[in-house]
């Protein structure tokens, strides 16, 4: 009798040794730019300059610019600034929570996931910045500094406040870990390389001599980071959630908020990563270091995560009804039948019942399939940020002062100058960094020799 029994797809395929992950990640750094990347970089920055005339329009005429009004103050801008946060979250979250439960398939895939964590939360951080309409005279008061006007201190009881400080810890302990991995795979560049390059990544590899010692702080400081980053996973979205919930506004005055944000950063933030690290692996052929088995490992979270997405959306309405206020309730079927009624069944589809296609091991593994739905979830969640700030606003406790939000120009050009940005700085950074972890990979191809041997 014939005993079958199953098998996980290895990490890296095609056999590669050392030397090649070496000569495959340096290649595309050491490389004249091929003709796709230099056509998707042209396309990033013209998206980039188009939407720059609506920022310097904003910055120019103000915020009046925008569609809001005396009703729905916050929009389209809080929207994206939510959405980007959001993206945000998965690379933390591959970087320092794998990294201590020790799960080795993240190491292809934490690089790219890093950089996307920075560059998300620069695009996040535009919309606040723009919205205090003349951000020149007036973002020094979100500090915590004494001034000349007798010591007058910010409001720390607002959880606007604590978005500064959350996303700017966020912001650098993401930075310094992001770099921090780097290194090693800088000094192999330095290396390799000769004239003016030799010095760049000389100096970026901070003097890295690849010694033991060397090796014991660099993987000792990753360990201490990985830890601080941690519960910055979970504090992060979190607060900005606290900017909604800790309202009275029908629709946002839930205490469900701080854990459903958090999963729904998750989600979103591994959707973005599925997105960018299949393009990235057709681009530049990593498809023996980006394989299958990433692929089906991120689709499981995504599942998991729009599972826990689904019962929130869910237990926002039994809520609503248990509780038996009225305005809470008329929230919730306004959300439902109400003048965005689009946006939301738009949500439920894309959040709740797209991501249980992956269910199925076909879809889960297919490349075609994940990229699409990666795509469709993050659309969901857009929307999902969008009923949350807009329904909730757009018919308050008074009917007198309901009024309806239509987006202008300038609204979405702002989110196109942020999309730009997004683009334009990750295809700098997978030109001229290694786009994958060639410490790590190694790490795990001397592992699988040592068993085999």
């Amino acid at each position: 009798m014939q005993v079958t029994s199953s098998v996980r797809k290895p990490l890296i395929t095609g056999g590669k040794t050392v030397h090649d992950v070496t000569e495959d990640i340096c290649r595309q750094v050491e490389a004249k730019p091929s003709k796709l990347w230099g056509m998707a970089f042209g396309i990033s920055v013209v998206t980039l300059l188009i939407g720059f005339v609506a920022v310097a329009t904003t910055l120019w005429e103000g915020i009046g610019m925008w569609g809001l009004n005396k009703t729905v103050g916050w929009a389209w801008d809080i929207t994206n600034f939510v959405w980007w946060v959001g993206i945000g979250h998965a690379g933390t979250l591959i970087s320092a929570i794998l990294l201590l439960f020790r799960q080795k398939w993240r190491m292809s895939i934490n690089r790219a996931a890093e950089a996307m964590t920075i560059f998300a939360v620069i695009c996040a951080a535009q919309f606040p910045i723009l919205h205090m309409g003349r951000p020149w005279l007036g973002a020094y008061w979100a500090l915590p500094l004494p001034n000349t006007f007798g010591s007058l201190w910010v409001n720390f009881n607002s959880p606007l406040l604590w978005d500064v400080f959350a996303i700017s810890t966020y912001f650098s302990v993401s930075l310094v870990f992001w770099f921090l991995g780097l290194v090693p795979d800088f000094a192999t560049i330095r290396d390799r390389a000769t004239g003016i390059r030799k010095k760049i990544y000389g100096a970026l590899s901070l003097g890295w001599d690849g010694a033991a010692k060397t090796w014991s702080r660099y993987e000792s400081v990753s360990l201490i980071l990985a830890g601080l980053a941690t519960p910055l996973v979970l504090s992060v979205h979190t607060i900005v959630s606290f900017d909604f919930a800790t309202s009275v506004i029908p629709g946002w005055h839930t205490t469900i908020f701080p854990p459903y944000f958090v999963a729904g950063a998750i989600f979103s933030g591994f959707a973005m990563v599925l997105t960018l690290m299949l393009v990235t692996r057709a681009v530049f052929k990593l498809q023996d270091y980006i394989t299958i088995e990433h692929i089906e490992m991120m689709n499981i979270v995504i599942i998991v995560t729009g599972s826990i997405v689904g019962i929130a959306y869910i237990t926002e309405f039994f809520i609503a009804w248990y509780s038996g206020v009225p305005a809470e309730q008329y929230a919730f079927y306004n959300r439902m039948q109400g003048p965005y009624w689009w946006a939301y069944w738009s949500m439920m589809t894309c959040n709740v019942i797209s991501p249980q296609l992956f269910w199925f091991k076909k879809i889960r593994t297919s490349i075609a399939a994940t990229f699409i739905l990666s795509i469709i979830v993050n659309i969901g969640m857009w929307f999902e940020r969008f009923v949350i700030i807009v329904t909730s606003l757009h018919r308050d406790f008074l009917p007198s002062s309901w009024a309806m939000f239509y987006p202008t120009i300038y609204d979405v050009g702002v989110y196109v100058f942020t999309f730009g940005l997004f683009f334009t700085a990750f295809f700098l950074f997978a030109k001229f960094f290694p786009v994958i972890n060639m410490a790590e990979v190694k790490s795990i191809i001397k592992s699988s020799s040592e068993k085999t041997a």
